[in-house]
């Protein structure tokens, strides 16, 4: 008996599942009753900053939207970038406005536990 490789598709749905799987623990621990502000603002940073792997959840979305974006350009046959621009502007967006604002909304959380 042998067994078919799995296909890329295959593996991008398992890895997505997997994802989703660890967003829902982090926002069950969001929801939970004892959660205090300096508590919420040290998660906001760990999917903001700079972490172990490095550059945080946030950039790492980012980049995960860059590298579709520019492989979008390789293979866009009139390449006009009607697919490749609204990934770049996508992964600009989650960069310079979702990881700015939760680094704001730590901030205002607790002042105190913002990294010099």
């Amino acid at each position: 008996m042998t067994t078919r490789p799995r296909t890329r598709l295959e593996r991008v749905r398992a890895s997505v599942g997997i994802a989703s799987l660890a967003l829902q623990q982090i926002q069950d621990d969001l929801i939970a009753d004892d959660v205090d502000a300096p508590e919420l603002a040290a998660i906001l940073r760990e999917l903001s900053e700079d972490t172990d792997p490095p550059s945080g959840f946030m950039a790492s979305v980012a980049q995960l939207l860059t590298v579709a974006a520019q492989r979008a350009e390789q293979i866009e046959s009139d390449r006009d970038g009607d697919a490749a621009c609204p990934l770049h502007e996508a992964a600009a967006l989650v960069t310079d406005n979702a990881g700015q604002r939760l680094i704001w909304a730590a901030r205002a959380l607790d002042p105190q536990g913002d990294p010099e």
